[in-house]
């Protein structure tokens, strides 16, 4: 394909090559941080945390529950990421547990989360994500090993969660030293 002639919505480094070479690029760099996707409703926000997990260049996505989402949102981004779907949340916390990751809860529902500004993550976590009316469920929250919140200043009580979850992919990227040096 002539780069000229790429209408994908690529950085020009990647216009001209095929979805395989780009996946290729992006494994050589890609971040330990993970993302799971708790899909109970077939939430509309999905697509936007999938786009938002190939602007950071996360390791992994995962989708627990329902397989299917928009995938509008997501700008055919879901293309370059690594995505694993698991049928329940004992599927997903067994593979976790398996590769030594650390289950982080993005949540403002759960009593022993902490201020988003007052956690430590680590290279090997996986942010979990919720639907957006219901949050994440009790039973995924029940075995995850750490929980925030997204402190807020004004009067509702929390923020959408494809917004949600940009805002938390950045903050493991500035605290994982990951952001580009010229950042």
């Amino acid at each position: 394909m002539n780069p000229s002639e790429d209408t994908r919505n690529l950085v020009d480094k990647y216009k001209g090559l095929s979805n395989e070479e780009i996946i290729a690029d992006l494994d050589k760099s890609r971040i330990s941080l993970e993302i799971a996707i708790e899909n109970l409703a077939h939430d509309f926000n999905i697509g936007t945390i999938v786009r938002n997990a190939n602007a950071f260049n996360v390791a992994r996505v995962h989708i627990i529950g329902k397989r299917k989402y928009n995938r509008r949102g997501a700008m055919v981004t879901d293309k370059y990421l690594h995505i694993d779907h698991f049928a329940t949340v004992d599927e997903f916390v067994d593979d976790a547990r398996a590769r030594n990751m650390k289950i982080v809860a993005v949540d403002n529902n759960r009593p022993e989360a902490k201020a988003l500004a007052k956690t430590k993550l680590s290279a090997n976590s996986i942010l979990v994500f919720g639907s957006e009316s219901d949050g994440i469920s009790q039973e995924l929250l029940d075995k995850s090993d750490q929980a925030f919140y997204i402190e807020q200043l004004g009067s509702t009580r929390s923020i959408n969660v494809g917004c949600a979850s940009a805002v938390a992919m950045y903050e493991a990227v500035r605290q994982l030293g990951l952001l580009p040096k010229d950042a």
